[in-house]
This record gives structure tokens, sequence and C-alpha cells, in this order.
């Protein structure tokens, strides 16, 4: 990820943030920590986000970009951490067991 001072523009792979995410409400959680700072015209964002899905990567750009920008300017800190943007999303798959079909679903029972 790059985040330069700029004119606002933001990409994703390539793409724009408004034809990457579909919904409204996916690019307006992506650009949640420009918006709480208020500063969201004056940097340039370039991701490259692979892996997982659009939800997924919408959670990771959003992480990047709030990172970032603590990097870039430690006072912000307080009021990206308070928002709760400074915290990885650390829910994962949980590996399958053996002796059963997946993680937790077992093998139907047959008495007879």
């Amino acid at each position: 990820m790059i985040l330069k001072p700029g004119s606002g523009k933001r990409t994703i792979n390539g793409r724009d943030f408004k034809d990457y995410f579909h919904s409204e409400v996916q690019n307006m959680i992506a650009n949640l920590p420009f918006a709480i700072l208020g500063n969201a015209e004056e940097w340039d964002v370039e991701v490259t986000a692979r892996g997982g899905g659009i939800a997924g990567q919408m959670g990771a750009v959003r992480l990047g970009i709030s990172r970032a920008l603590v990097a870039n300017d430690a006072e912000c800190k307080p009021a990206l951490k308070k928002e709760g943007l400074m915290t990885r999303d650390s829910r994962a798959v949980e590996r399958k067991k053996f002796g059963r079909k997946k993680a937790r679903k077992h093998f139907q029972f047959s008495k007879r």
C-alpha cells in the first residue's frame, strides 16, 4: 500500500475504489479513516489487495490506511483507536478435524 500526499485519488488493484467496491457502504467503510480525520482530499492511496473476498479486502484496506496515517502522523492514533480502526479482525477459519466431515460437522449416525 502506498499513501502519499496528493489530490484524493484512490485505487485498488489498478481500479478506482468506487469501481472495485460495488456498494456505497463498502466504499464508505474503506474510506472511514479519512472521514474520521477529515483529511480525505490530502492523500492519494494506491493499494494491492489479494486473497479473501471483497469484505475481507475492505477491512484490510481500512486497517492499512489507518496504520499508514499513524505512521505519517502519530497524533492521529487516539482518534482512530477510539473508533476501533487500529485493530485487526482476528477471526480465521477453523481447521478440519479427523473423523469428521468439516471442523465441527459429524458424519451422520446410523443406529442400524
